[in-house]
């Protein structure tokens, strides 16, 4: 008998793998914070041995090579990486024997990457599952463009025969256990999918289930921004990042916190949004802990600027900077806990959180710039007619062309509204915050929204 233990990551939308007979484990792509995979296996009282990695990510820093080390266990990487340490190198047909009971397979499955592998799990001459990594996802695949687009076009066309291969090689009933694919940037399309099989991708999947000319156009025309950071992530996985520092940062009373802020320093607030609006530090950014907290700090911020956290608890400092270490940012430069009166010796900052249908309610009585930060893909299929459009990742480079007038920022829910008006608000813009969704109430509100024809969306990207 053996088990698959997913480990969930949701804030980046991974997943990572602990398998093991009882006895021995092995991991597939680990995060960077490895003490829950060795939590688990102690609790399973298992001894890891082998290591895998189906790529050099681009949308975490990995905790493989750590792990290894940690461990003692060997770390199998594709041997066409070119890395700057030492591993297993391995290639396209490969087998490993984990144990008597738990086989690893290599099956080179380029598209995500050009040297992407999937890992086919067999016990005895079962076909257990297949750790495809951010080649064939649930319902979707990997995106082809992470490395710039002269490679775009060759990847699309290798990921389309990646899928193939997978389907081809593998039994119907074979598990398919991705990495991405939970939310993550990715995927080349979004998936509500928890679960799949082989089968089940046959009969769903659209680079199974269209041609490749149409797979690739409607692809491609899909593809959307990714998160800066992500260039950051590449170049560390190669090198070989080391073990995370989950240590509690340097403390900071009020005059510290406020010397960084006017040094230009990141001071990030991690409490919910209404709980933000209602009183925050003056210059403080806003990502709360109970969203995608590093993925939009990390594409927003200019990579190298110190962070320090604000937080309502220690716990939630700890939590935020496990979820900076997996993307890279590994020290927070300091941090507070508390309620904001004790982070600061001046007056408080606010601004007003309303809906759509107060929106609707405001536009009769006087004019105001409306401000959509959400993503190109999310504006052209429904916007609001006459608002202004900055996706929330493109804010800080053109904040000029934003009015120097009363301001509605909204998004899909408010998440990404209220960071883009913290930025606004600590440039000395007057904002108000939409904290509604968009799906369920705009429409209904009264205000008059619109889309842009596929074709003008096309010429325009």
């Amino acid at each position: 008998m053996f088990s698959i233990v997913p480990i969930e990551t949701p804030t980046l939308g991974d997943r990572s793998y602990l398998v093991h007979d009882g006895e021995v484990a092995l991991v597939v792509d680990p995060q960077r914070d490895i003490d829950r995979v060795l939590a688990l296996a102690d609790a399973a009282g298992v001894r890891i041995t082998h290591v895998f990695e189906t790529h050099i990510h681009n949308d975490y820093v990995t905790g493989g090579l750590a792990l290894a080390k940690a461990t003692g266990a060997a770390y199998h990487v594709n041997a066409a990486d070119d890395v700057a340490y030492q591993r297993v190198p391995v290639n396209d047909g490969d087998v490993i024997d984990v144990s008597d009971v738990l086989r690893i397979r290599v099956i080179a499955t380029p598209g995500h990457t050009y040297t992407h592998l999937s890992y086919s799990l067999e016990s005895g001459s079962e076909h257990v599952g297949v750790f495809s990594g951010g080649s064939l996802l649930f319902g979707s695949t990997g995106r082809p463009d992470l490395l710039g687009p002269d490679h775009t076009h060759a990847l699309v066309h290798h990921q389309f025969a990646s899928a193939h291969r997978l389907a081809t090689a593998l039994p119907d009933q074979t598990q398919v256990l991705p990495t991405h694919g939970f939310g993550s940037f990715c995927a080349a399309t979004e998936s509500e999918g928890t679960s799949s099989t082989i089968g089940q991708e046959r009969h769903t999947n659209p680079a199974l289930t269209q041609t490749e000319n149409d797979y690739v156009a409607d692809l491609l025309a899909g593809l959307d921004a990714w998160p800066a950071y992500y260039a950051q992530m590449g170049p560390a996985n190669s090198a070989g990042p080391g073990a995370a520092d989950l240590s509690a940062p340097e403390p900071a009373d009020a005059a510290a916190l406020r010397r960084r802020i006017e040094a230009g320093e990141w001071v990030v607030d991690l409490r919910t949004r209404t709980a933000f609006a209602t009183g925050f530090v003056p210059g403080t950014f806003n990502f709360g802990i109970d969203g995608q907290f590093a993925t939009y700090l990390g594409w927003l911020i200019p990579w190298g600027t110190p962070v320090t956290l604000l937080g309502e608890s220690t716990g939630q400092v700890a939590e935020a900077q496990r979820e900076l270490v997996r993307i890279g940012i590994d020290r927070p430069a300091a941090a507070a806990t508390g309620t904001p009166t004790a982070w600061t010796d001046r007056p408080l900052d606010s601004f007003e959180l309303a809906t759509f249908a107060d929106l609707a309610q405001v536009r009769h009585h006087r004019p105001v710039t409306i401000l959509d930060v959400r993503r190109r893909g999310e504006w052209t299929e429904s916007h609001i007619a006459g608002a202004m459009h900055i996706p929330i990742h493109d804010l800080l480079s053109r904040i000029a062309d934003v009015p120097n007038a009363e301001v509605w920022v909204h998004c899909a829910a408010g998440y990404r509204a209220t960071a883009a008006a913290s930025i606004l608000t600590a440039r000395g813009a007057h904002v108000v915050v939409v904290n509604d969704s968009y799906a369920e109430q705009a429409a209904g509100s009264g205000l008059p929204l619109t889309s842009v024809p596929l074709e003008l969306d096309e010429a325009v990207a």
